[in-house]
């Protein structure tokens, strides 16, 4: 929200549909009595038509918009009640139901239905993919329990094992065999550097049990500025964790169907999209989607673990010597650096948990890190088996493919046991940008409560995912993913610099948040997290300057640009805000009584005699103030092209409104001017008519700046523009109409004062 900052209370840890409308501040509340205490309204409170419907036992067809969700009364027992036309005004509202309602209606069914047939077959395909819709109340059950979580949290971090070692390896052989040497020391830096994080990221999560980010993390404890930049980071890195999963998918896919590599690209989209789709059915039903593919890598990868070491064991461990590779760079400091960065990437994903602890089932912080425990160890067994084993194995880097397949045909020569590890790999690579989709939308939404991103994020959908997120998420993912031609390799430099900006900033805020609160055994907890910043910030440094030229420049670019844009936008919803708060009446005014420039009474309606001024910009010296009715004072204008029954319609609804009403008609020469002033004689002259010739034939603009100069002639006056409109039953009908109603209306919504007011006909045909 507007003027929420990083210090607000989020003891709340169910992300609810409500969070998407803030409740008022207390002293919105007392400016909001002080506003009601002005109102001096005159209007009854009896209605010409019971509002809670609960007079008629059956309610009339809605015609033309029963597509529209229908309304149920919170109780319907109120059907039965006899009518009374003159019944106490408190008995007119229903009090409770026993469902738990309070006051007001309930919108009966889910969601619009559309009125045509092709609307309503889209409509069943819609819900066929993404499945019925939730209430609101069912988002305390859409939470996932241990054994769900473990495997839709951790698919990107062990998927990332299929790549890491590669990684790891295709930048050492770049010096020759010899260099491969160093895989063995390297891992072990790696497996530390997987320990310590974990480590850390187990302390973040009970000290920030309603979502441990680094965009909150570093925003608390170190500034708005660090939470922007380390939530830039974490978003490239999950647009790259989805791209560059499915690239590895499909790279495994490749390697054991050669045939299917001209379809990568396209193949990889239809991933996306499926994943996309799978998302948006929800929370739970996403985990019990991806959870049997996930648990079936894990295993595929233990029994390849298995038969590889009983393999090695038989010849002693000795290591099987690599084919020899030319070395086409030097071995030094930097390419061991760069090596070690590219490894790191096996790393991607550990920070999940910690996003997604609102998505638990109770105790929400305690399940989240007995997951990020299994998911940690799980990693280590998996990256350090591995890499051990394609040692021993002496196996290389090949292009066409991937060292997991290579170590697979070896370790499988005969039998389907290679075609399930091959499957299982493509199935949990492509399944690892589940991940992102499961985080992504929740960061966006931490940022929108924030007013960083735009305010659309908060909204649950009607399956209670972030519908909006998961859409931004796929189409940026697959522009990215299509722009890189689907190259694995192409993509792993940007990775690094994203994930790891993001772990550093979480990390030594976490320090901060220890130093700052000085609990417990403070000292232990700010030791481990500063060994996670240090380790995090040197691997950060290496990828940012090792893979500079090989593509890491696009982050390091990236990140700032995004950090400005979220400024913008939190500069936009501040405005907005203050622009929108509510003001107590200016002190020592008497209610009902506003100072003015002109003398109370009818308002003058002659066209003023200075040159018309320009359209004003949204807001520019904006009287929009008026918050108690007895503060207005109207002017009703009526457009009138030509006396139809569109326009009488118009015009007998502004008169009906009692106030003054001036009719305007815009003539492209005097002699039509003159014909139209004879046609309003003839009809009665009832309304006041000012014509205005137009020789050049334009209609929006001479409209608008008199609209403008009569505003700026009386600024007191609220300018309530009376349109009418034709309503088009088809749509293509609007390409035989010049639609000049709806033209109209977006030329004056950018006049301050002006209100402007459609009057349909509609046709039938």
């Amino acid at each position: 929200m507007p003027g929420w900052s990083m210090d607000d209370d989020r003891s709340d840890t169910v992300v609810t549909p409500s969070a998407e409308f803030p409740p008022l501040d207390p002293a919105e509340v007392d400016t909001l009595r002080r506003v009601g205490a002005q109102w001096r309204t005159g209007v009854p409170r009896a209605l010409p038509v019971d509002p809670t419907l609960g007079r008629y036992r059956s309610r009339p067809a809605p015609g033309r918009f029963s597509r529209l969700t229908p309304i149920a009364l919170f109780r319907p027992e109120q059907d039965d009640r006899p009518e009374q036309d003159d019944r106490p005004e408190q008995d007119d509202r229903p009090e409770r139901d026993d469902r738990g309602g309070r006051d007001g209606l309930v919108a009966a069914e889910p969601a619009n239905r559309p009125d045509s047939g092709l609307g309503r077959r889209l409509g069943r395909v819609r819900r066929a993919v993404l499945g019925p819709p939730l209430a609101s109340a069912a988002v305390l059950h859409e939470r996932m329990r241990k054994l769900v979580a473990l495997p839709v949290l951790s698919s990107d971090l062990l998927s990332s094992v299929a790549y890491g070692p590669e990684a790891l390896l295709t930048v050492l052989v770049l010096a020759g065999s010899g260099a491969l040497g160093l895989t063995l020391p390297l891992s072990a830096g790696l497996v530390l550097l997987m320990v310590a994080v974990g480590i850390s990221y187990r302390q973040t999560i009970p000290a920030y049990p309603h979502g441990a980010g680094s965009y909150l993390v570093a925003g608390d404890n170190l500034g708005v500025g660090a939470g922007l930049t380390a939530a830039a980071g974490l978003m490239l890195d999950y647009v790259l964790t989805v791209s560059v999963s499915i690239a590895a998918g499909m790279h495994a896919v490749t390697s054991a169907l050669p045939g299917l590599t001209p379809f990568t690209v396209p193949l990889g989209v239809l991933v996306i999209l499926l994943l996309l789709a799978g998302n948006l059915r929800g929370v739970r039903t996403a985990g019990n989607i991806f959870v049997l593919p996930t648990y079936a890598f894990v295993a595929a990868v233990l029994g390849l673990l298995v038969v590889g070491y009983l393999r090695a064991a038989g010849r002693g461990f000795a290591p099987v010597a690599p084919p020899v590779v030319p070395a086409t760079e030097g071995l030094g400091l930097l390419l061991v650096l760069r090596a070690f960065a590219s490894g790191a990437v096996s790393m991607t994903g550990i920070e999940a948990v910690s996003n997604a602890v609102p998505a638990f089932r109770p105790t929400e912080w305690r399940n989240a890190r007995t997951t990020l425990s299994w998911m940690v160890a799980m990693l280590v067994v998996l990256f350090a088996g591995l890499t051990l084993l394609i040692h021993l194995t002496g196996l290389v880097p090949r292009p066409g493919e991937t060292l997991l397949s290579q170590l697979a045909r070896v370790t499988f020569p005969t039998g389907p046991w290679y075609a399930v590890v091959q499957a299982t790999t493509a199935l949990i690579l492509l399944l690892a940008a589940n991940t992102a989709f499961n985080d992504f939308p929740r960061l966006l939404f931490f940022m929108a409560r924030a007013g960083h991103a735009p305010r659309r994020f908060l909204h649950l959908g009607d399956r209670l995912a972030f519908g909006n997120g998961l859409v931004a998420l796929a189409g940026t993912a697959t522009v990215v993913f299509v722009a890189f031609g689907g190259h694995t390799e192409k993509l792993i430099p940007l990775y690094a610099v994203g994930v790891f900006l993001a772990f550093t900033l979480s990390q030594s805020g976490m320090v901060v948040h220890w130093r700052r609160h000085r609990g417990v055994g403070w000292r232990r907890r700010v030791l481990v997290n500063g060994v996670g910043a240090v380790l995090s910030g040197l691997v950060l440094l290496t990828a940012a300057v090792a893979k500079f030229t090989e593509g890491a420049w696009v982050v390091v670019i990236a990140v700032p640009l995004l950090v400005l844009l979220f400024h913008r936008v939190h500069r936009h919803y501040r405005a907005l805000h203050a622009a929108l708060a509510l003001r107590p009446p200016p002190g020592g005014r008497q209610p009902g009584v506003r100072p003015s420039r002109v003398a109370a009474g009818p308002p003058a309606v002659s066209p003023p005699a200075v040159p018309p001024p320009a359209v004003p910009a949204p807001g520019a010296g904006s009287v929009e103030w008026e918050e108690v009715p007895q503060e207005l004072r109207h002017l009703v204008v009526v457009p009138v092209v030509r006396l139809n029954r569109a326009s009488m319609r118009a015009l007998a609804y502004a008169v009906s409104l009692g106030r003054p009403t001036l009719a305007v008609h815009l003539a492209p020469e005097e002699a039509e001017a003159d014909r139209f002033r004879e046609q309003w004689r003839a009809w009665g002259d009832h309304v006041r008519l000012e014509t205005i010739v137009s020789p050049y034939r334009a209609v929006i603009g001479p409209l608008a700046h008199y609209l403008a100069a009569l505003h700026a002639a009386a600024p007191e006056l609220v300018l309530t523009v009376v349109v009418p409109e034709v309503v088009l039953r088809r749509p293509w009908h609007r390409l035989l109409h010049s639609r000049t109603g709806h033209r109209l209306r977006r030329a004056l919504r950018a006049l301050p004062g002006v209100v402007v007011t459609s009057i349909p006909v509609h046709v039938v045909e």
